[in-house]
């Protein structure tokens, strides 16, 4: 089974590499192949991805206008996030908005495809130096008042933040030492507590609301 795969990216050496990668590789194929954002939803219908590679910088509507979109339209669908910056309103605002995962775009090729097949399998891939950036700003925003606000467990608080960290399911159980299947329940707790209903809403709401 290949993994579906649509570009969103205005810079055409970049898409034309982007699509050659994609359909070159087992496992995988590109169905579309966009220079903007412009008749988002229509592209989708057509071209039905299970994954989005999203260029955060793009004339007309931006990336993260792009994912807010996405998200309305297709809940369910998974977002990576790939920008040649490293500007940290605009990773807070990709993650806010929705976005699973997040690159910079000189990660080499083997790395962008792993990306996309973790974002595939739920996971939630980060380059190391997005992931500490986020850790960072996660850290510096911290407010002890609003921790309990939700109520959560300290196993709940502990998978959330691997969650926030990028963990897949099966990290979160090896590093927590329990079951992915329980490592699901306390998710779907987690889920219900927060009033949220997919890990990048979580997410969001964990960094905004500074909960871990």
């Amino acid at each position: 089974m290949e993994i579906k795969v649509a570009i969103f990216e205005d810079n055409s050496n970049m898409r034309e590499g982007l699509y050659q990668l994609i359909n070159g590789s087992q496992g995988f194929t590109c169905t579309g192949a966009f220079p903007n954002c412009d008749d988002l939803v229509q592209r989708i219908e057509k071209s039905n991805p299970d994954v989005i590679v999203m260029d955060i910088e793009m004339p007309g509507i931006s990336g993260i206008e792009g994912v807010k979109l996405v998200k309305e339209n297709f809940p369910e669908m998974k977002i990576l996030m790939e920008t040649i910056f490293e500007d940290d309103k605009k990773i807070f605002d990709s993650i806010c908005a929705g976005a699973e995962g997040y690159i910079l775009k000189n990660t080499p090729p083997v790395e962008i495809l792993g990306a996309i097949k973790e974002i595939y399998e739920g996971g939630s891939p980060m380059t190391p130096t997005i992931a500490n950036r986020v850790l960072k700003m996660i850290k510096s925003q911290r407010a002890s008042d609003s921790k309990n606000l939700f109520n959560l467990t300290d196993r709940e608080k502990e998978i959330l933040s691997c969650l926030v960290e990028g963990m897949s399911y099966k990290l979160i159980a090896d590093e927590c030492a329990i079951s992915i299947d329980t490592v699901n329940v306390h998710i779907k707790n987690i889920y219900k507590k927060l009033q949220v209903h997919s890990k990048s809403e979580a997410v969001a709401k964990a960094i905004k609301g500074k909960i871990v």
